[in-house]
């Protein structure tokens, strides 16, 4: 499951999410995710899996890369579904028994909850799977550049964001080793109660925080020696320009919460 976690990862390719600006992929997942908590029916969430189906194929990650991104996320889709299921009342009833009911609009929440979530997950996948760190970087830092009017350090923001998700993947496979060097060892991981379980993972925590600190003490060290003081006076070899397929992008974007409006007018709520 550890290994499965493939949030921050960089996917190399040249699609055309890859050529885009960062600056508008960032704007246009943002607005994708505020739509897609928008939708009230069934028609307008199809539109966003829709949206997202059409990136995905052009993205140019291949689609068991994205289906590796929705696995960690499988027990929230389980836990979620029962509790929608069993415990939202409307409609018809399918089904009864003691103080549980299956009905037709807690069927209804639950499928629409579960694509949801799906459709949420693989749009944030995208934008890190299609966008390198350092593009990521300057993309948050001239999105929020507003900010420094009001004294706020923009770039130590971004630069904190940024690296906060370039060192998941090494986290991940810090733990993976540290949980193999245990079984190794003779630590049983798998089984037991879950408090045994619970104080198994003691062993895997400690050396995992260790390793955390000291990385970023290396960190912080190489960044000192190398004079980095931050976004004042900083220049930049690649200069971010806006092309015709960014407005491209833009524009089918716009179109496509426009029609989620739309749908939300002329359709009766799910949720």
């Amino acid at each position: 499951m550890i290994s499965d976690i493939t949030f921050g990862q960089y996917y190399p390719a040249k699609s055309v999410l890859h050529k885009a600006d960062p600056r508008i992929k960032l704007l246009l997942t943002f607005l994708m995710i505020v739509f897609l908590f928008v939708c009230k029916n069934f028609f307008s969430l199809a539109v966003m899996v829709f949206v997202t189906v059409l990136a995905t194929v052009f993205s140019g990650v291949p689609f068991k890369v994205i289906l590796k991104s929705i696995r960690p996320v499988l027990v929230i889709l389980i836990f979620t579904t029962f509790l929608n299921i069993f415990y939202t009342k409307g409609g018809t009833v399918y089904f009864e028994f003691w103080k549980f009911s299956v009905t037709e609009k807690g069927i209804n929440n639950a499928v629409f909850t579960v694509i949801r979530i799906i459709t949420l997950v693989v749009l944030s996948s995208l934008l890190t799977y299609t966008t390198t760190p350092t593009d990521l970087t300057t993309g948050l830092e001239r999105l929020l550049s507003p900010l420094n009017l009001i004294h706020i350090k923009v770039h130590t923001l971004a630069m904190m964001m940024t690296l906060a998700l370039r060192f998941i993947p090494t986290l991940i496979e810090e733990t993976e080793r540290i949980m193999n060097a245990q079984k190794a060892r003779g630590a049983d991981l798998e089984t037991g109660s879950l408090i045994q379980r619970a104080k198994a993972l003691i062993p895997i925590f400690v050396p995992l925080m260790v390793s955390s600190f000291r990385r970023a003490y290396e960190l912080a060290f190489a960044m000192t020696c190398r004079c980095y003081t931050g976004g004042e006076g900083r220049t930049r070899m690649k200069q971010m320009k806006l092309s015709a397929r960014d407005f491209v992008l833009l524009a089918l974007c716009l179109i496509a919460c426009a029609g989620v409006i739309v749908l939300n007018i002329f359709f009766e709520p799910v949720i």
